[in-house]
């Protein structure tokens, strides 16, 4: 395969790799349409190259739009696994529905910034100063339900598999449990169910680059959001996702068989 990266770390030891600066979006569109696949571009990049250069990108256009922003990843979850979506409120962000959601939400209850990863942009409001200072930072009003749980899994989707999953719990800071806000990986098994629901989203959205966060009530997994470009605390230092992901491109580009399988025809007895 012909490959072209705009991200040298994530595609470190990749065979066939031309790696580009993100500007050289501009000069390099020869090699650009040539290539297979061009490889984690940055966001911004994502039209010029699926509908001006026609190229094949990786992750998906899927994984960008959807992962893009919390409002619309949640709704897309809402569409297609609602039982397992947190119930969750979104408003635009005005008095009137400031005060529609304090008096439709019972404390504690969680709200979010719609750009935002690592945890950042996360509160669990307790109180209506809680509420007001959120207000004041957010364009639109994202609040949701607030699950009884210490810890979550973070799910690893490379293609159409589960490369890896762990528990992450929860941070000396309280309600936390990601990583880079001080949770703690745990490697002990991960029920069935949490993966079996990353991989359906994964499958069913179009997302195949993605670092899913599922909580475990009881034995009912709900999706919190997913991250296109997840972290690698809990990925050990082996090649797995480089691995998958090359299965990944390899098995996408291999032609199917113009003139189908060959008929079988019966035998005359």
């Amino acid at each position: 395969m012909n490959l072209v990266s705009f991200d040298i770390f994530r595609t470190l030891g990749m065979p066939d790799t031309t790696v580009l600066k993100p500007d050289d979006l501009f000069r390099q569109k020869d090699l650009l349409r040539q290539a297979d696949w061009v490889l984690f571009p940055e966001y911004w990049q994502l039209n010029a190259l699926v509908y001006g250069l026609n190229c094949r990108v990786f992750p998906s256009e899927a994984s960008y739009r959807i992962g893009h922003d919390k409002v619309e990843m949640t709704r897309a979850f809402q569409v297609v696994a609602a039982a397992h979506t947190p119930w969750t409120e979104i408003d635009a962000n005005t008095p009137e529905a400031q005060d529609r959601l304090w008096q439709l939400m019972s404390l504690p209850f969680v709200a979010k910034l719609p750009k935002a990863s690592m945890g950042d942009g996360v509160w669990l409001i307790e109180n209506r100063q809680d509420w007001q200072r959120y207000c004041a930072r957010t364009p639109v009003l994202y609040v949701q339900e607030y699950l009884p749980i210490d810890r979550d899994v973070r799910v690893v989707v490379i293609g159409e598999q589960v490369v890896t999953a762990y528990w992450r719990t929860r941070s000396d800071r309280g309600f936390y449990n990601n990583v880079a806000q001080g949770g703690r990986i745990e490697h002990s098994p991960v029920p069935a169910q949490v993966t079996d629901l990353a991989l359906r989203l994964a499958r069913e959205l179009g997302v195949d680059h993605a670092g899913f966060d599922i909580a475990l009530v009881g034995n009912h997994p709900y999706v919190l959001e997913f991250n296109r470009l997840f972290g690698n605390q809990g990925l050990g230092q082996g090649s797995a996702i480089r691995d998958a992901i090359l299965a990944y491109l390899t098995s996408k580009s291999e032609p199917d068989d113009p003139e189908g399988p060959a008929p079988v025809w019966p035998v005359a007895v």
